[in-house]
């Protein structure tokens, strides 16, 4: 007897609301179990991005003495901007890295008719969440320290970065389940997230490039992120809605897009696995 896996957007929410607990467990499992055996556990979480910004400000700013714009900068100030960059991106590749093996790595799962499958990105979603609130905590911390303003904006961040937390949702779903089937898509990820950070304005401003090159980075969907929470924290600039609200509708689209071709495609991992 099959059984009918639902694809709606009530479907979708119903299932996280009715599995929190659960979800709860296996996020926090996930999150602590990364660092199990370790002498200093979860204390890695902080010690690794205190170590990045570390390293990207002797790198950078001193090694390649690098600015970010044309006037006057301090080193730190550099190191911050860079910074901000490069958690939205480890925080999108990491859960588009890990994507591919969700199923695979819990083919017990599969196995279990009452196991909600469709769960497994929400987790990974939520430990790298997880991750991303620590590495953006000692990015406040460093600018409280460094003398650095932040400004009131930074309460928009959620805000900012909910378009891309439904877009990766979605896209976890797609290859999540081409994973079961398309084996070599886990090299593959790797790749792409790789381009992705060099293709998006991390170490460098959108508008040293030329037009033709800023339309093609604005495709990334890092991108506008990056820039919206270096504005509404760094810079103080006011969020702009409208390219945030369309954002917003594409990350809606591509999430529930993603569920459907999850819940379709299902049916086919007990077999392969």
């Amino acid at each position: 007897m099959s059984i009918a896996y639902h694809a709606t957007p009530r479907a979708m929410l119903g299932s996280l609301i009715r599995n929190r607990g659960l979800l709860r467990d296996l996020v926090k499992r996930d999150f602590i179990g990364r660092y199990k055996g370790s002498m200093l556990g979860v204390v890695w979480s902080l010690f690794n991005p205190l170590f990045m910004l570390a390293v990207y400000t002797v790198v950078f700013s001193v090694a390649f003495k690098a600015k970010w714009g044309a006037g006057e900068e301090s080193k730190v100030a550099f190191a911050i901007v860079l910074f901000s960059g490069m958690i939205v991106h480890s925080f999108f590749a990491e859960c588009l890295n890990r994507a591919p093996g969700l199923i695979t790595s819990h083919a017990n799962y599969v196995k279990k008719v009452v196991f909600p499958l469709e769960i497994l990105p929400w987790m990974a979603l939520f430990s790298a969440l997880l991750h991303f609130l620590v590495s953006f905590g000692v990015l406040l911390v460093f600018c409280l320290l460094a003398g650095v303003p932040v400004h009131a904006g930074v309460l928009l961040v959620p805000i900012v970065l909910l378009p891309l937390v439904l877009m990766i949702l979605g896209v976890s779903w797609v290859f999540a389940s081409l994973g079961v089937y398309l084996r070599d898509l886990a090299q593959v990820m790797g790749i792409v997230t790789t381009v992705a950070l060099f293709l998006a304005p991390v170490f460098y401003p959108i508008d040293a490039l030329p037009p033709a090159y800023q339309t093609l980075l604005a495709w990334n969907p890092i991108t506008l992120p990056i820039i919206q929470l270096r504005d509404v924290m760094l810079w103080g600039r006011p969020l702009q809605w409208v390219d945030w609200a369309v954002s917003l509708a594409v990350g809606a689209v591509v999430c529930q897009a993603g569920f459907w071709w999850f819940q379709k495609s299902r049916r086919g991992f007990a077999d392969v696995l």
